[in-house]
């Protein structure tokens, strides 16, 4: 499980996070949903330790990783996926999955496994990254932080620019990640529908504040859009 209690961040002198409490179960998904300018990305950076918080506490299962730098996050379990569908751009689809992998024991296992949860990345190998659709690099982000073997996903705008039927493949992705019942995903995104149909419980974000909790699920929708006045 990742708390963030009370967590206060900013950029200098600005805050921009004021005193926001979110809850991500360790074997479902946590949305936090907000108009641009909310403070969400902010709020991750901040999880991640990209971010110094100026108070608060981020405790991940039950230890405090509120002073920890990033690669302690990652090396605890924490894997994130920024905005934008980051990838090495001059190395191909193969080599980006290769070089988180090195290392780790089972590296060749879980290149394989990646490439079952993301089929469509298969005869996309020899590419390089920076020729992908968006769709395709942000399917190789995600599957470059799972090689992590992370306890916690965070990402942060996964559906942003991308077709509708790629959208579909994440989502039915994020699903069957969840069914697992040994990953947690914090999960930023302004497609209600996506956000909803897959999180556990939802934030709304508003200035850096959060104005409305709930239950995920279709029925949500409504309330939320209400809540976000859209």
């Amino acid at each position: 499980m990742l708390e963030l209690v009370d967590v206060r961040a900013g950029y200098g002198r600005t805050e921009i996070i004021h005193g926001v409490s979110v809850t991500v179960p360790s074997d479902g998904v946590a949305a936090v949903m907000g108009h641009n300018g909310a403070g969400k990305t902010t709020l991750l950076r901040a999880a991640v330790g990209l971010l110094p918080i100026t108070s608060g506490r981020i405790l991940f299962e039950g230890t405090d990783i509120g002073r920890m730098r990033p690669a302690a996050r990652v090396a605890r379990g924490l894997a994130y996926v920024p905005q934008g569908q980051q990838s090495f751009g001059q190395l191909t689809c193969a080599e980006n999955l290769q070089v988180v992998a090195d290392g780790r024991k089972n590296g060749r296992k879980l290149i394989a496994d990646m490439l079952d949860l993301f089929p469509a990345l298969v005869p996309l190998l020899d590419r390089r990254a920076g020729l992908l659709s968006g769709g395709q690099r942000q399917q190789l982000a995600i599957a470059r932080a799972l090689i992590t073997e992370p306890r916690m996903l965070i990402l942060d705008e996964p559906t942003e620019g991308i077709q509708p039927s790629v959208v579909a493949e994440i989502e039915n992705t994020i699903v069957e990640l969840g069914r697992g019942g040994n990953l947690g995903v914090l999960l930023v995104e302004q497609h209600i529908g996506f956000a909803l149909d897959n999180a556990r419980h939802y934030y709304i974000l508003e200035s850096g504040r959060i104005t409305s909790t709930g239950d995920g699920g279709a029925d949500a929708a409504t309330t939320v859009r209400a809540a976000m006045a859209i």
